[in-house]
């Protein structure tokens, strides 16, 4: 994608990450980890090579896909185990944008995000040590690795460190809300109610131009929680330990959702139309933290409007 003069740019190691000017400078890689060419192109390399999972069956792309802008379509994926996962996959884009990933933040940086898929036993399965070993007998991993990062031996923290590079140039800022902003097109009459809708019920959470507040809310799910319970259904309260953030999860981006149904962290909810119905009729709940009880509220052809924007927020499939 190429923004032409209405382009910042954030200057790493060697390579420049491109977005459009109405988006906020992205988080800096880490001095371990800087951007390059030949790292990103490595990390897309393993993204797609199931040489990753225990069983050679499966990659990252597998419930990643990027046709679905790094989505699956399921309700929950399915590892290399067969069995179903316990939270519905979230999309993977923007995330240089991210301080925190998994619903419930449970990992700080892109360089730790991938270990956790690796050697889930429900998910690739890998063992580490097996891992490095098999790419350190591959002269062309080996070679590609020297390449990125001037070792001789492979070890799993520059495998991780080669999909965080390339996870980070997974932009997604082509959508006619783009264009808008750039003053390459102008919203439809619908549109632009749709937005004034936008603004007034769901903007404080979902905030332009990612569309996430990057922060942890319980939005209203009927879903009973205990704080006697550290499952993956607690939310937030996984990590932090603290009751307040029972059943909070992270605030995803709103950009895209053509392709990301079914919508959720547990993917309830099959369709656009069932998200606003969840939200158009929010009921009090002595678990719901937040206010969106009493701040969301709009009628049906506001409804309509509504999705007409969310729609302008849908951009293409990410290379």
């Amino acid at each position: 994608m190429h923004w032409g003069c209405n382009t910042n740019s954030i200057s790493t190691n060697k390579l420049q990450l491109s977005y459009p000017a109405h988006f906020p400078k992205p988080i800096s890689s880490p001095p371990r980890n800087e951007t390059t060419s030949a790292g990103v192109a490595l990390g897309k390399r393993l993204f797609f090579d199931p040489k990753l999972s225990a069983k050679g069956q499966i990659s990252c792309t597998s419930c990643h896909q990027p046709n679905l802008t790094f989505s699956d379509a399921q309700k929950f994926s399915f590892g290399h185990s067969g069995k179903a996962l316990k939270r519905n996959t979230p999309p993977l884009f923007n995330l240089a944008w991210s301080e925190t990933f998994f619903w419930d933040g449970g990992v700080k940086n892109l360089e730790s995000l991938s270990f956790a898929a690796l050697t889930n036993s429900d998910e690739m399965g890998s063992d580490l040590t097996l891992l490095s070993g098999q790419l350190n007998r591959d002269k062309n991993y080996r070679k590609a690795f020297n390449k990125a990062f001037g070792i001789d031996s492979v070890s799993s923290a520059y495998v991780s460190r080669a999909l965080a590079q390339y996870m980070r140039t997974l932009i997604s800022a082509n959508a006619k809300y783009d264009s808008v902003q750039l003053a390459l097109a102008q919203f439809s009459e619908v549109e632009m109610q749709g937005k004034i809708v936008f603004e007034q019920n769901c903007a404080s959470c979902h905030s332009p131009p990612l569309f996430t507040d990057n922060k942890f809310h319980h939005n209203g799910i009927a879903q009973f929680y205990s704080a006697e319970n550290l499952s993956l259904t607690t939310g937030r309260f996984r990590i932090t330990r603290d009751s307040v953030d029972l059943g909070k999860y992270k605030t995803p981006s709103l950009r895209n959702l053509k392709y990301t149904a079914p919508y959720m962290h547990d993917g309830r909810f099959a369709n656009l139309d069932e998200v606003l119905n969840h939200y158009q009729n929010l009921n009090a709940s002595n678990q719901i933290q937040d206010s969106l009880v009493d701040n969301i509220k709009f009628s049906d052809s506001e409804k309509i409007a509504l999705e007409a924007f969310l729609n302008s927020l849908n951009g293409g499939p990410i290379k």
